[in-house]
């Protein structure tokens, strides 16, 4: 047998490939995002604004939000001096609320504390409402270039796959190791274009479903599509039901037409936002409606209910029309109810609710029965 001559064994050897964060900032040049209304101009304020509106909200639900919520509150200062309603009006429909109420507070605790700034430090960062390890990381990269991994979900996607990672992101072991390959993969540079790059990545290419493999800059050495297992990468969350709650949502209406509201408690379902009265499943109506209101003879006609999802459990809402022919002193317009109608302005609603008071608008000018709520 001929002996392998130098040249042909270096023919042979595998090229050796460049750093993972590398690969990806190469990618990010030509397919990353770098029109993004949070980045121009890229400060640590819209940073911040935009990465709490990111959780667990896809990016063309959140840019309308986010550039009508920076013409009203440019800064912290104007954030924080706002009444919290009109900060929630803005968040109406993004859900998860106490997102809006945390940012509302952070703000007043960067007046106070912060000579109204975004603080530049990790642990003052983490010290304010609302901001979690992969936040705090995220703007102190993309604001600041400073060196902090992040682990949003679809950076989770990206590294568990690529490191095949055996257990359910949600573990606190996979937590472990996916934040160790976070930061052990950071570059020492372009801090801001890689964080942005690498949530792209989970975004665009390696999606939950259907993701573009051939195309991903970083699949030479992915695990996952190696050991042909990205489809079963991350690991699925353990199944578990969803309980079904019951609700009755009160429609007390006055002579007038209009609707009573109130203010939910600043915790738990729908904290802060404006809501007819809620009765839990088997809670008499009639007695509430008595002790609360002092309301003695009505007439209650119940409308098609409606069924909403939360994250762990869904709600099945029975609307109950209630109209009242005069008003007691205890419903009289205060600081923790209101009078609306249909037709006029609405102060922040959950959107469920927002969706039940469209379509009895509807039915209402159409002169129709009242319509099916799906």
């Amino acid at each position: 047998m001929t002996p392998q001559s130098s040249d042909d064994a270096r023919a042979m050897s595998p090229v050796p490939l460049a750093p993972f964060a590398e690969r990806l900032l190469v990618w990010f040049a030509s397919h990353g995002r770098h029109d993004l209304p949070w980045q121009q101009p890229r400060t640590a304020y819209r940073v911040w604004i935009s990465e709490v509106m990111l959780q667990q909200t896809q990016v063309k639900t959140v840019v309308p939000y986010f550039e009508r919520f920076m013409q009203r509150f440019p800064d912290p200062a104007s954030l924080a001096a706002a009444p919290l309603d009109e900060v929630l009006s803005l968040w109406a429909g993004l859900g998860y609320y106490a997102r809006a109420r945390n940012l509302h507070k952070a703000a007043q605790q960067m007046q106070a504390q912060h000579g109204g700034d975004v603080p530049r430090d990790f642990e003052a960062l983490l010290a304010l409402p609302g901001l979690g390890r992969s936040t705090a990381g995220a703007i102190l990269a993309q604001a600041h270039g400073a060196r902090h991994a992040i682990l949003d979900g679809n950076v989770k996607r990206v590294l568990a796959r690529h490191a095949a990672i055996e257990l359910w992101p949600g573990l606190p072991a996979a937590s472990k190791q996916l934040w160790a390959i976070s930061e052990r993969l950071l570059p020492t540079t372009r801090l801001a274009d890689y964080t942005q790059a690498i949530m792209d990545l989970g975004a665009n290419l390696c999606t939950q479903r259907a993701p573009a493999c051939t195309r991903c800059p970083v699949s030479a050495d992915c695990e996952a599509l190696r050991t042909q297992r990205v489809a079963q990468l991350p690991v699925a969350r353990p199944a578990r039901l969803r309980p079904l709650r019951l609700a009755s949502a009160l429609l007390v209406a006055n002579q007038q037409g209009e609707i009573l509201l109130e203010r939910r408690p600043p915790s738990g379902i729908w904290g802060g936002l404006w809501c007819p009265p809620l009765l839990e499943d088997g809670a008499d109506a009639a007695a509430l409606l008595a002790d609360r209101y002092g309301l003695g003879q009505h007439s209650a006609t119940p409308l098609p209910r409606l069924r909403h999802a939360f994250t762990h459990f869904e709600l099945d809402l029975l609307p109950l029309r209630i109209e009242l022919q005069s008003i007691p002193e205890a419903l009289r317009e205060g600081g923790a109810q209101r009078w609306v109608k249909l037709d006029g302005p609405l102060p922040a609603l959950p959107a469920p609710i927002s969706k039940l008071f469209q379509q009895l608008l509807q039915s209402t000018q159409s002169s129709c029965p009242e319509p099916s709520i799906a």
